[in-house]
């Protein structure tokens, strides 16, 4: 007979070791099986086959029951009975025992868990829909080494935390149980944890760190799902796609990237159809025409609060809810690769929110954030930072970054906020940092954090890029982790990106005092692997719109626009464009409303939108604009000092001493100039293939007449030179030799 505290701690949900009592134990010649079922009317022990076995006692009216399995068995598989139960409302329900299988989760993945290496986290823990001993049901496992009980609560138990406390496996943290299907757990089910801390205090109910799928916020409970993906399993048609990506040198190809948010790009009204599914049908095609090679989507990871646009997650292996089913993403993904187009997710590793329901203090410690606020508590963002040493939580984030490369077969993931991973003193005063071992400023868990991260994602995704959102000096930040750098792929030019937009913002007749804020990029544009980024960051908090951010009257900010469009897309980097710049909006993104397509209407809105396309192409299709962006062979200055007149101009090359090269002449004010002497390397005939004051996007149509002949004439130190008519706040990009395919030419 059990002592009453131990029947007391089952039914208050407050017993330490549930599978001491509960199951089959051993009771003189033969077994006795216990069973906590509060609210039941009546228990049986029942054969598989359904046949009556025992009647089961009550021994606590409270709902616990127990009866001797006939026979002189000294153990008992989960296969060899079943547990009928009469319900208040004359439903039965006939399941095998949860607390008759065996351990769980092998020796082999506690230990990985336990070294942060277990790079198939997504498919260990969490809720993994499987068989056991022939029997289907979900496995239910979570890392809370400091809890002094854990219980999987939901639809299938009531949400009733007695009913399915779990099993510790020590040393490991690991909580399991196996619930078996014929008691509702179930694909679709929804589910949390109900914890105590280690003082035996109850804790907000938890969702489930590893959780596949969830609901829909403002709803926080985590679902079931069936087996693939994530999800119920996907077809994939994109094995060329893969294949090409893996051989592919990013380096040398052209890179130019659309930046989605993917709630407010379009809010398409009266249809019923998952979100996923309307991108699918609209923004691929949408993203194809204008010519762009990658889509880059804002955190879909799901997060409570919208206003952080998925900066701040929380379930860090779940597509959001909001936009459909976790199926629905990956063919959103497929669908891009069939188009051409690769798909980069952004990803925060840097910090999480504060919400009851998440990660903060999961078992009732600091088990996934640092516990001293000035190493765990972002002051910025008001949110908690990843403890980075602790082995458990970067095999968590690493494991979740794979997830996206290998399961939703993403091509690259844009890290957020690295810089403030990287410096403990981010955004604090001294008193408020913790310095690291050596004294220093600097995250030393958080440098090994991603070389790991990078390493582990070369080794096992290849072709899928790494970029970092960096915006100070530090070192190395593309350089290779054997040569001692943190091994990104690219990194975001925050330099080039505020130097050159608060050019862009002075009235023109001033910025020849400013000139080398377009210039001064230049200088270190090869000491990384650079993305120009014209990001959502730059379209917020009273920012302004890309239109909003150019002086003047209407016509010279659409022309300003345009020509510093051109300046961009000719520049050395691969590029990055916010949804909305394509269209030249009046009003700074707004995250609760679509985009104003309605602008598309009006025509100097509309040759904004055709520029964005023909300079996408003109890139795409002139090696010289892309090959060599991260060489000094592939950029020549040749008017980089005319600061009087706001004029640059340069030469782009595919290889070196190669006559397949492109020359671009920059006019940043509004005044027309006759005759503007360019040097070239050749004389011959240029092309004029792309002129951003063309009358087709808006412009004056102010040129040179769709050809140019330079003459042996030297300047700037070439050896042959152009006088060209240079278009008021206007971009040109000409050609040698070329009469094919000019695109935006003047007549």
């Amino acid at each position: 007979m059990l002592p009453g505290h131990e029947l007391d701690a089952l039914l208050g949900a407050r017993h330490h070791d549930p599978f001491a009592v509960l199951g089959p134990h051993p009771d003189g010649d033969g077994l006795l099986v216990r069973a906590c079922l509060p609210g039941a009317v009546a228990v049986q022990l029942a054969a598989a086959d359904g046949a009556t076995l025992a009647e089961m006692e009550r021994l606590h009216p409270g709902g616990i029951f127990a009866a001797r399995l006939p026979g002189n068995e000294r153990r008992a598989a989960a296969s060899d009975y079943r547990i009928r139960v009469t319900w208040p409302d004359g439903t039965e329900q006939c399941s095998a025992d949860p607390y008759a299988f065996d351990l769980l989760l092998g020796e082999l993945d506690l230990h990985l868990i336990a070294e942060g290496r277990h790079f198939e986290l997504g498919e260990c823990l969490g809720a993994q829909w499987q068989r056991v001993d022939g029997i289907d049901g979900v496995r239910f496992a979570v890392w809370a080494p400091n809890a002094r009980r854990v219980s999987v609560i939901g639809e299938f138990n009531g949400w009733h935390q007695a009913r399915h406390p779990m099993r510790l496996r020590h040393p490991s943290g690991i909580w399991e149980l196996f619930v078996p299907a014929a008691l509702g757990a179930q694909p679709g089910s929804r589910y949390k944890y109900d914890l105590l801390d280690p003082h035996g205090t109850e804790l907000p109910d938890k969702a489930d760190p590893l959780a596949l799928a969830t609901e829909a916020p403002p709803e926080t409970a985590s679902v079931v799902t069936a087996p693939g993906q994530g999800a119920p399993p996907f077809a994939w048609h994109d094995a060329d796609w893969m294949a090409r990506r893996a051989a592919a040198d990013p380096y040398t190809l052209p890179m130019s990237v659309y930046e989605v948010h993917v709630g407010s790009w379009l809010r398409a009204a009266n249809d019923s159809r998952h979100g996923w599914d309307i991108l699918a049908e609209r923004l691929v095609p949408y993203v194809q025409e204008l010519g762009f090679t990658h889509i880059e989507l804002l955190p879909v990871t799901e997060h409570p609060f919208g206003g952080s646009w998925g900066y701040q997650p929380l379930s860090l292996y779940a597509p959001t809810a909001r936009l459909g089913p976790p199926q629905a993403f990956a063919a959103f993904v497929d669908r891009c690769h069939q188009a051409g187009i690769g798909v980069i997710l952004d990803w925060v590793p840097a910090h999480f929110p504060t919400d009851p329901h998440g990660l903060a203090r999961f078992d009732g410690t600091a088990l996934y954030e640092h516990m001293d606020p000035r190493e765990g508590f972002h002051q910025d963002w008001n949110t908690l930072i990843y403890n980075l040493g602790r082995n458990e939580v970067r095999g968590f984030l690493l494991a979740g970054a794979l997830h996206w490369l290998e399961h939703f077969h993403a091509d690259g993931l844009r890290v957020d906020a690295v810089a403030s991973m990287l410096y403990r003193d981010y955004s604090r005063q001294p008193g408020q940092w913790v310095p690291n071992r050596y004294g220093g400023r600097e995250n030393l868990e958080a440098v090994a954090f991603l070389r790991e991260l990078n390493s582990v994602v070369h080794e096992r995704c290849p072709g899928a890029l790494t970029i970092a959102e960096e915006s100070t000096a530090w070192p190395g930040v593309t350089a290779s982790v054997a040569s001692g750098g943190l091994g990104f792929d690219f990194k975001w030019n925050m330099g080039w990106m505020h130097d050159t937009l608060r050019y862009l913002g002075h009235e023109p007749v001033h910025r020849a005092w400013h000139h080398q804020d377009m210039t001064f990029g230049l200088v270190y544009a090869w000491s990384e692997a650079f993305v120009l980024p014209l990001s959502h960051d730059e379209v917020v908090h009273g920012k302004g719109s890309m239109l909003g951010k150019v002086p003047g009257d209407d016509w010279q900010r659409f022309a300003g626009l345009r020509a510093y469009y051109g300046f961009m897309w000719t520049h050395p980097g691969k590029k990055l464009l916010f949804m909305g710049g394509e269209l030249a909006q009046w009003q700074e993104w707004n995250h609760d409303a679509e985009l104003d397509w309605a602008l598309l209407d009006h025509p100097m809105h509309r040759g904004m939108h055709t520029l964005v396309r023909d300079l996408n192409r003109l890139y795409r299709e002139l090696p010289a604009l892309h090959a060599l962006d991260h060489s000094p062979e592939g950029f020549q200055w040749v008017v980089g000092d005319d600061n009087h007149n706001s004029v640059f101009a340069w030469l782009r090359r595919a290889a070196p001493g190669s006559r397949e090269v492109v020359l671009v002449v920059v006019n940043m004010t509004p005044v027309p100039r006759q005759g503007y002497r360019v040097g070239v390397p050749f004389a011959g005939t240029w092309h004029e293939c792309l002129n951003t004051d063309a009358g087709c996007y808006g412009g004056s149509n102010v040129g040179n007449g769709g050809t140019v002949t330079a003459l042996d004439v030297p300047s700037h130190g070439q050896p042959a030179s152009l006088a060209l008519t240079l278009p008021p706040l206007a971009t040109l990009v000409l050609r040698l030799g070329h009469a094919e395919g000019e695109q935006g030419a003047t007549t």
